[in-house]
């Protein structure tokens, strides 16, 4: 079906889906660009997006109903994973950005979430994922030190002085 076939409404609702998408994307991708992580304010939102857009052009082509939307919805699972994937980095025997590529991942389904018409869902799994993010960085750091850890991720047993 093409643009001019289309009814000005749902265009204008497939419009309204993919800016809800990105405008729940967007605190948490400001949140990881304010810790200056891998993936930030253009990449949220871009997953959030492009994951509304599969779902939008899943549900115009198979049908809101197919059973095919399961196969969509794993297409989505695995290509989101796969970008969080490249977040996670390792170094030294620890691995770091994790939290961003969990992120991404339920960015991925906010995004879907909006597509299917799900908006409280969406909204939710964003509020969460930033509060989460946001409000739990201090209690991380207050782990970290309570525990001794010197960075490495290894704990405090692991320290050269305990080697000995």
């Amino acid at each position: 079906m093409t643009f001019s076939t289309l009814g000005i409404w749902e265009v204008g609702s497939h419009l309204v889906d993919l800016a809800v998408a990105y405008a729940l994307a967007l605190p948490i991708g400001w949140e990881r660009e304010r810790e200056a992580r891998s993936a930030g304010i253009r990449t949220f939102p871009l997953v959030a997006v492009a994951a509304c857009g599969f779902v939008l052009v899943a549900i115009r082509v198979l049908g809101a109903s197919s059973t095919g939307q399961a196969r969509i919805l794993e297409g989505l699972i695995t290509g989101v994973g796969f970008i969080g994937g490249g977040a996670i980095l390792k170094h030294a025997g620890r691995a770091s950005g994790t939290a961003t590529a969990a992120s991404l991942w339920t960015t991925g389904a906010v995004g879907a979430a909006v597509g299917y018409g799900l908006d409280d869902i969406g909204a939710i799994l964003s509020l969460v994922t930033f509060l989460t993010l946001r409000c739990l960085a201090p209690l991380k750091e207050a782990a970290r030190e309570a525990g001794g850890d010197d960075g490495t991720g290894d704990g405090p047993d692991a320290s050269p002085s305990r080697l000995g």
